[in-house]
C-alpha cells in the first residue's frame, strides 16, 4: 500500500505495540538490513513535503531510538530536496540501535544541520516533525525532551507525528504520565496549536481512535512500507460504514419488526421520547413507548405514531425491548421479566445501574446467550465502571481492555461510549468506531444511539451489526451537523 490517507468509512485491522513489533521483526528478518527505516523516513519526508511545500523551516526533533532514526532519514530527504531542515537528536552514537546509528551516519554525511536547541520562532508557515518516541517506553520526560515536548504541543507551526504523537500509548490511547499537553483533558480547554497530522507506518495502531488518541493524532496517515501483518491476528478493527440496504416493495411494517422502549420514570419522560423517536426515524415498523411513569398515557400529538403500551400488556417474544432510558429506580421492577423473556434486549442508563447493583439481575443477564436471545449493553464510562466495580479512571486508562471484560463477564454485545467509542463482543477484536464528535456531548444523544440499536435489533439483524452500523451512523450525523446549528438530541433523534 502507498502512503494515503486513511479512509474511516472503511473497516481496517488495528494492530497494539506488541502485534507492530511481531511484524516489524518478521519484516525485517526477509528484508535487507536498514530497509525498513529508509522506507519510513521517506514515507515521512513525502508527507512533510506534501502538507507543508513551503515551509520555511522544518524543525524535526528524533530521539534515540527507531523513531528518531525515522526522523533522521527524513531530514536526509527533505534537506536534498532543498527544504531548510534543522534537526534535534537526543540520541547516543554509541548506544543507540544499529538502524538508527546508520541514519545517523548518513544524515551527517548529507549535510544536514543538527541544533541542540529548538527554534525560537516556529510560527504557521513551518512545519516541525515529530520522531522523539513512536512506539517506543515513555519514561517520563527530562530536561531537553521535555522542551521540545512544550514546542511540539504548543506550535502554530504544521505538525505531523511518526507513528504515534509522542507519550501516547499505541495500545489505549492515553497519554502516559508527564506526556499530556498542558490543557489537553476533559476539564479545560485544549491548547491552541497549529495542523496536527499523525503517519502510522508498518501498522495501523488502535490509540490513534480512541481516548486522548483522536483529540492527538489529529489527520491519519498510512503507509505498510510494503509489508503485510501475514499471520498476525489484528488487535482490533476500526468499524466502517454500513452497507446502505434499499427497501423492497414487497416489505411491510411487520417486515421491520417493533421496538418497545421502557422507561421515563417520573420526571424523565423526555429520554423514552428520545429513543422511541430514534427508533420510528432509524427504520422501525413500530414503536411503542411503555412509560413507567403511570401519569404519562397521553398521546404524543406531535408523533402519533409513537403508540403507548403499559408493560403488563408487552410481548416480549416479539421485536426488540430497549429499557432504561429515563428508568431511575422504577426499572427494577421490570428488569428480572425483560431479561428473562426479551427476544432481543438493548440496555442502558438506569437498566445497567439497577444491574451493576444487583447479583440476580447480572446471573438474568448473562444466562441470555445460552438460550439465544441476543443482548446489547450501551454503558457510558461511569455505568461500565460500576458494571465492573472500578473507577472510571481505570476504564478510560485502557478503554478496550475494559469493554472486553464486559463481553466476557455478561456474554453480550458492548457499546462502550466515549471518544472512539468501542464495540466488543466475545469471540471477535473489538472495534473502534471512528465516527462522532464532542457535540455529542449534551443530553439525550445516548437514548437516541439506544434506541438506533433498538430498530435494527427489532429488523432481526444480528447484536454485533446493529450496534456497528448505529454506532457509526450515530457519529456520523454529529460530524455532518451543519456547524451553525445547534445539535440537540431532539432534533438527532428526527434526523436520523
Amino acid at each position: 500500500m502507498a502512503l494515503t490517507r486513511v479512509d474511516l468509512a472503511r473497516p481496517q485491522p488495528l494492530f497494539g505495540t506488541a502485534a507492530t513489533r511481531r511484524i516489524e521483526q518478521a519484516n525485517q528478518a526477509a528484508l535487507a538490513a536498514h530497509t525498513l527505516m529508509q522506507r519510513a523516513g521517506l514515507a515521512t519526508a513525502q508527507l512533510a513535503l506534501a502538507l507543508a511545500p513551503h515551509a520555511r523551516t522544518v524543525w524535526i526533533a528524533c530521539g534515540p531510538g527507531n523513531n528518531g532514526g525515522d526522523g533522521l532519514e527524513a531530514a536526509l530527504h527533505l534537506h536534498r530536496w532543498g527544504k531548510h531542515v534543522v534537526v534535534g537528536w537526543l540520541g547516543d552514537a554509541a548506544r543507540c540501535p544499529a538502524d538508527a546509528r546508520e541514519s545517523l551516519a548518513r544524515a551527517h554525511a548529507a549535510g544536514v544541520p543538527f541544533d541542540d536547541a529548538a527554534p525560537s520562532a516556529l510560527g504557521a508557515d513551518d512545519l516541525v516533525i515529530d520522531a522523539l518516541l513512536g512506539i517506543g517506553t515513555a519514561r517520563p520526560p527530562e530536561d531537553r525532551m521535555r522542551e521540545w515536548l512544550r514546542v511540539l504541543h504548543h506550535t502554530a507551526a504544521t505538525s505531523l507525528a511518526i507513528d504515534l504523537p509522542s507519550g501516547l500509548s499505541a495500545d489505549t490511547g492515553v497519554w502516559s504520565d508527564h506526556f499530556a499537553p498542558a490543557g489537553d483533558d476533559a476539564a479545560s480547554q485544549p491548547a491552541r496549536h497549529g495542523p496536527r497530522h499523525t503517519l502510522s507506518l508498518l501498522t495501523l495502531k488502535p490509540g490513534l481512535f480512541t481516548a486522548h488518541g483522536r483529540d492527538a493524532a489529529g489527520t491519519i496517515w498510512f503507509d505498510d512500507l510494503g509489508c503485510k501483518p501475514d499471520a498476525e491476528p489484528p488487535t482490533a478493527s476500526l468499524n466502517g460504514a454500513p452497507a446502505q440496504a434499499d427497501r423492497l416493495h414487497s416489505s411491510h411494517k411487520g417486515t421491520f419488526g417493533d421496538v418497545a422502549v421502557i422507561g421515563g420514570a417520573q420526571g424523565m419522560a423526555g429520554a423514552l421520547v428520545l429513543a422511541g423517536t430514534a427508533a420510528l426515524h432509524h427504520g422501525a415498523g413500530r414503536v411503542y413507548l411503555v412509560p413507567l411513569d403511570r401519569a404519562m398515557t397521553a398521546l404524543d400529538t406531535a408523533q402519533p405514531e409513537l403508540m403507548f403500551r403499559a408493560p403488563k400488556a408487552l410481548d416480549f417474544g416479539s421485536g426488540a425491548i430497549v429499557c432504561g432510558c429515563g428508568g431511575g429506580h422504577a426499572v427494577q421492577t421490570v428488569l428480572p421479566d425483560v431479561l428473562r423473556h426479551a427476544a432481543r434486549v438493548v440496555l442502558d442508563a438506569d437498566a445497567l445501574n439497577a444491574i451493576a447493583g444487583d447479583t440476580a439481575l447480572q446471573e438474568a443477564l448473562a444466562q441470555r446467550a445460552a438460550r439465544g436471545q441476543p443482548t446489547v449493553l450501551t454503558p457510558h464510562p461511569l455505568e461500565a465502571a460500576r458494571l465492573l466495580g472500578t473507577d472510571v479512571k481505570s476504564v478510560q486508562q485502557d478503554r478496550l481492555a475494559a469493554a472486553q471484560r464486559l463481553a466476557e463477564q455478561f456474554e453480550a454485545t458492548v457499546v462502550l461510549k466515549g471518544s472512539g467509542s468501542l464495540i466488543a463482543e466475545l469471540g471477535r477484536p473489538p472495534a473502534i468506531n471512528p465516527t462522532g464528535n464532542a457535540r455529542l456531548a449534551t443530553a439525550g444523544t445516548g437514548d437516541v444511539l439506544a434506541g438506533m440499536i433498538g430498530a435494527r435489533l427489532a429488523a432481526r439483524q444480528s447484536a454485533w451489526e446493529s450496534a456497528c452500523a448505529a454506532v457509526y451512523r450515530h457519529g456520523q450525523m454529529a460530524d455532518e451537523w451543519p456547524a451553525d446549528q445547534p445539535l440537540t438530541a431532539g432534533r438527532l433523534a428526527q434526523a436520523i
